[in-house]
């Protein structure tokens, strides 16, 4: 993903670089390990552990989700019903065999099938890019997608905030994702007070 537009170095830990243990990872170390980064799609994975956070944080407060560009975390769901009733829409094809994969380009946001229309309690958003013209059209599908007391966690940089809480009615957490081979950080962001990202991520250092 294009991270262009702002944001601080990620000075963190970086897991996939310094030898952690793969076999301490889990589902989102199965997803890392097997999906390489498609650098022509701007794709860039979340760290093992901000991963495993985010899955905590959604099973904690989804019953039905739609992930947009974000498919190390739909591929990381421990909990076999919420994976089964949710939905992963992106770009990339290598997943089209699936029953959960919907092919969605950000260009055409409102291309979605009514069958989508306002069925999901929860979205998980990471753009490939940080422009606001992206993010208006990611706010579309967003809109389209989701219940009226739908939940909204993303991920962009700090210097969107004015904006996505305008067009998402969302803050920042403190818990900011480590994203290895990015060298911009990013924060998240909900319209809701969560579970597991009102501390700091201590893969990031505060330096």
């Amino acid at each position: 993903m294009d991270r262009k537009g702002g944001g601080k170095r990620r000075t963190g830990e970086d897991a996939l670089q310094k030898g952690a243990h793969h076999d301490a990872w889990g589902a989102e170390g199965t997803f890392l390990l097997q999906t390489p980064e498609k650098r022509e799609l701007n794709q860039y994975w979340y760290s093992p552990h901000t991963i495993a956070t985010l899955v905590k944080e959604i099973e904690e407060h989804a019953k039905k989700a739609a992930f947009l560009s974000t498919p190390s975390v739909f591929f990381s769901l421990k909990d076999p019903g919420l994976k089964s009733g949710s939905c992963i829409f992106d770009v990339d094809t290598q997943w089209e065999s699936l029953p959960n994969f919907v092919k969605w380009n950000f260009n055409q946001p409102q291309h979605i099938d009514e069958s989508y229309h306002h069925v999901f309690d929860y979205i998980v958003i990471d753009p490939p890019f940080v422009t606001p013209e992206v993010w208006i059209k990611y706010a579309e599908a967003a809109r389209l997608l989701l219940r009226d007391d739908g939940k909204i966690i993303l991920s962009t940089i700090l210097e969107n905030a004015e904006l996505l809480k305008q067009i998402l009615h969302v803050e920042p957490q403190l818990f900011d994702p480590s994203i290895p081979h990015l060298v911009y950080q990013y924060a998240f962001f909900t319209n809701y007070k969560p579970t597991y990202l009102s501390s700091p991520n201590p893969e990031i250092s505060m330096d």
